[in-house]
Parts: structure tokens; sequence; C-alpha cells
């Protein structure tokens, strides 16, 4: 939030800084909570842009390299990467005090959404199941109150915060927020309390100890706290995870405008600037940068020609630069999850395939029924996508699409696909093969007008699979089929589009655990006593 105003003369000087409807449902079984479309491979964002407080960040990204030379190959002028403004400290104080005057923003509100911005950009980057603990160091001025604020919000994300406030500011905003903390049985510790090296206790350290307005020396106790935040970032900790440390806004003890011209300050693993990166932040090395600040009005971004990110969806932060290269190799998960034995199963695997998709569904999973149909022609070369499961019973598996497709055109030299639900929050997925065939005519219409007109129109434009020059070719057909049907009458369903149906032979039910030591239920086929039943046994991992 605001760094702005620092309020203590002992370190800053002060500145201002329907039917057919119901007939597809007894159709299509599966019951959908809101009605999902074509699966979308989304970025998990919290973007934000323009002013200096706000929440959160754009994609998750790994945990940075340990080495302090290792994180400045990973990441070395990522900024040059991107256009992006960058302030100085007279233009940082002079938005601040656009803000808070003509534009109607009060401390409190800046100060919030700027301790929202770091919590949700550290959330986006450092697993709480990881990176539990987390000590909030916090200065006396703003930038101390936006720590605090993150602390707050980092309790409710599912962290342990303490916090560290040497040099309390005795206003009634900041006496507030330390009660908000202490009515959350959050931890204040004094400098005395901590322990010389700060890795033994804590995973994160957020560096909210001075912001943009702060001038000359810290000065006890920050002097000593910003050298052994130094004593952290020179450490090379091997393969063994480290501390990481999150500056809010500038990385405290760097100059605003030249950086760490001293050469003994330290290097964070994460930026978070807010309203726009400080000229300082040219010189920042380390692996996650995110901006802060969705809420720069027009008139600042044209006064100060400010070039600023766009934030994606409700997103309250934003990944400024590349995001870091990672080592492929190094990206693992310990998956923990409740072991999948062999009496707890039920007897029929669509059985059992419903009870999983009901979790995934209470679970608030997106697009749960998202499926990878794989399929093979008379070639025997196998092809991927992802399509959406629209029905589910014993009967089989259904979806549509285009009979013109590539997946139609390999289904009817090769009647025989896999179907492939990936639950990764659950540590979980379900392979099942079986034979295709199409469903009635009748069955497809019933979805097809089920589906809305949008929709419908999209599935007419396009003749899925083949070439087109260009995107405005299908701008043009659908434009051409909405005023044709402008007068709300029935669409009708292209014969070439329909469903098909996939019945099972083979089912496994994928549980992660640790060390590898996976569950594997497998269903098959046998016959017995000259009918079919469905076996169950374990495979190995």
């Amino acid at each position: 939030m605001p760094s702005f105003l620092l309020l203590s003369s002992l370190i800053f000087t002060p500145t201002l800084s329907s039917s057919s409807a119901a007939a597809a449902a007894a159709a299509v079984p599966i019951p959908f909570p809101i009605p999902l479309r074509r699966p979308l491979s989304v970025c998990p964002a919290y973007p934000f842009w323009g002013s200096r407080r706000g929440p959160g960040s754009i994609c998750y990204a790994p945990s940075p390299p340990s080495s302090p030379r290792a994180r400045a190959l990973y990441s070395a002028g990522s900024m040059e990467d991107q256009a992006v403004s960058y302030l100085t400290q007279r233009e940082a104080a002079e938005i601040d005090e656009i803000l808070m005057g003509p534009l109607g923003f009060s401390v409190d509100q800046l100060m919030e959404l700027a301790g929202l911005s770091v919590a949700a950009a550290i959330a986006e980057v450092y697993k709480s199941s990881e990176y539990r603990r987390v000590l909030a160091i916090c200065g006396p001025g703003n930038n101390g109150g936006d720590g605090l604020v993150a602390a707050r919000h980092l309790h409710h994300f599912g962290y342990e915060p303490f916090i560290c406030y040497p040099k309390r500011t005795p206003k009634p905003l900041y006496n507030g927020l330390v009660t908000q903390l202490e009515s959350l049985s959050i931890s204040f510790i004094s400098v005395d309390d901590l322990p010389q090296n700060l890795m033994e206790n804590f995973d994160l350290i957020v560096d909210a100890m001075f912001g943009f307005s702060f001038h000359g020396q810290p000065r006890p106790p920050f002097d000593d706290l910003i050298q052994r935040l130094a004593s952290i970032s020179r450490v090379d900790c091997g393969p063994k995870k480290s501390s990481a440390i999150i500056s809010v806004d500038i990385p405290s003890g760097w100059h605003v405008e030249e950086g760490d011209i001293t050469g003994e300050g330290f290097e964070p693993d994460m930026l978070v600037s807010l309203t726009a990166p400080k000229l300082c932040a040219k010189k920042f090395v380390g692996p996650h940068h995110f901006l802060g600040g969705r809420f720069v009005p027009p008139s600042i971004i044209s006064k100060y020609k400010l070039k600023l990110p766009q934030y994606p969806g409700t997103s309250m932060c934003v990944r400024i630069g590349k995001p870091p290269s990672v080592d492929i190799a190094s990206l693992r998960e310990n998956y923990i999850s409740p072991e999948l034995l062999e009496d707890q199963v039920l007897s029929h695997p669509v059985d059992q395939f419903h009870k999983w998709f009901d979790e995934a569904v209470a679970a608030g999973l997106r697009e749960p029924n998202a499926m990878a149909l794989s399929t093979s022609g008379h070639e025997g070369k196998p092809s991927s996508r992802m399509v959406l499961l629209k029905g589910a019973d014993k009967q089989g598996f259904v979806w549509f699409t285009n009979y013109g497709s590539q997946k139609a055109k390999e289904l009817s030299e090769n009647p025989h696909a896999s179907l492939l639900f990936y639950w990764n929050p659950l540590n979980r997925q379900v392979r099942v093969e079986g034979t295709v065939e199409k469903v009635s005519r009748e069955e497809s219409e019933i979805y097809f007008h089920s589906r809305p007109r949008g929709s419908q129109l999209g599935a007419i434009a396009s003749k899925q699979s083949t070439t087109v020059i260009g995107r405005h070719v299908l701008h043009e057909a659908y434009k051409k089929l909405e005023e044709e049907y402008a007068d709300g009458s029935l669409i009708p369903m292209p014969e070439y589009w329909g469903g098909y149906r996939l019945k099972p032979t083979k089912f496994e039910f994928w549980q992660g655990q640790p060390s590898r030591l996976h569950d594997r239920l497998q269903y098959s086929i046998r016959t017995v006593n000259g009918g079919e039943v469905w076996h169950i046994e374990r495979l190995s991992p």
C-alpha cells in the first residue's frame, strides 16, 4: 500500500506521499451446478495494476533457486523484457498526493489494497504447505501498515504469520491493524526475541520496513534487521530450501532510484511493486516481480504517461517481465491422499465414477467434466484433445462434437477410444477405455437445443478441423447466422453435428500417494457363468 507518508521522524522524511432442457437432463444424467462448455486452460491469476496498493498475482511459479548467483542468472534482465513505466521518488509521492486528494482515496483504503496484493502474490508463488511460517517485519510508516494488512490476509489464506513491529505508530489506523491481528491470535515478536538466523524459524520473511519515502541510513533496530536479511540472501543452501524474502514496493535499505548502492544490502526473492515499479526495481534480479494497484485512473496514466500491464479477470496483481525459467526435471509433488482400498470402492465402476465425480464437484473444481479423449485412425497414430462429458450412466459416457472433425474421422476408422479425467487438487485420475458409437439423432437434437443460442450458432459457423484463412472468416459466418436467426426462431441442428457414446470395457481409478506408491484399482469385464461381471484388481504403481 502506500509506502509513502512515513510518519516517524526517526526514519522517514514525511511526504505525501426450459422443456427441452429438461429432456436433455434426463438423457444426460450428470448434474452440473452451472453450464460448462469447452474446457479452458487458464493460468490462475491475481492481476492488478496501477497504483501502489493491491492484491494478487498471476501464474503459479515454482520456488526460487537458493543460491544468490543462481537467483540472479534465473531472472536477470526480466524487467527489460516487458515495457512498463518506472517512477522516480518525486513522481511516486505526487501520485499518492493526487490519489488521496482530488481522487478521494483514503490511506486505509490504499493500505488494505496494498496488503491484499502482497498476500495474494505470496500465495501464488509460495504454497502454504511448504512455506507456512511467515515473519512480517514492519516499519513505522505506511509500508509497515501494508505488511500488517498482508499478515492478516496470509492468516486467512492458511499461513502462520508472526509480526515484528519495533517502532509502532501511535495512530488509530495502525492501532486498529494491531488489534485486528491480536484478535486472530497472531503473535508479535520483539527484535530481541528473534533468532539471529531467521531461517531457523521462518519460511518466508516479508520486508515491510521502508517504502519509497525513506531517506538516509536506517537506524536501529532496522539496520541490524536489514543485515540479517542480507545474510539470508547470500546463503547458498544447495538442494535444501532456504527462507524466501518478499519486499513490499522497494527492498528496505535500497536507494529508491539507484538501488543497492552500497552493495551490502539484501536481494529479495520477490518484489511486489505498488502503483508502478520504482526506478530501483530495474536492479531487481529475483525470480518473482509483481505489480499491485489495480485502481490507477486514466487521468494519472495520462498525466504521467504510464505504461502498465492489463489485469485478467478479477485479479488484483500481475507478474512483470518473463515468468522464471525452471528445471522441468526438478518439478515434483509428493501426494498426500487417503488410501484407495479394494474393500472401500463400489462394485460397479460407473457408480464409483459418479462418487468421485460428485466429490470433484463438491470440491469446487473448475470443469470437473473436462476429459482427454484419445483416438486413432486406421494408421494407428494416436491423437488427444480435451472435450466435455455431457452424460454418464451404465450405458456409457457421452460427449458431442462435429462429425467432420479429426476425432470423428478417426472414430469412423477405428471405433475404440479412451477417456482420461484428471482432478489434480484431489490427486485423482480416472481412465476409461471402450468402444464408441454415435448417439441417436433425437438425443443429439435434445442436447443441441439445450445449449445457449450462441453455442448453437457457433456449431454451424465452424466446420471443425478445416483450414480457415483467418479468424475474421468465423466472425463473418457467425454474424450472418445471428442476423438470420435474430427473430428467435428455432436454430436447426446441422447434419454434421451430434454425440458419441463410449461403452466402457475397462476402468482405472488412480489415487496419488507418497513416494510414488500410488493406488491403482482396475475394473475389467470378465465372463462368469455365462454372464459379464466387473472384476477389480490392484495394479502396481
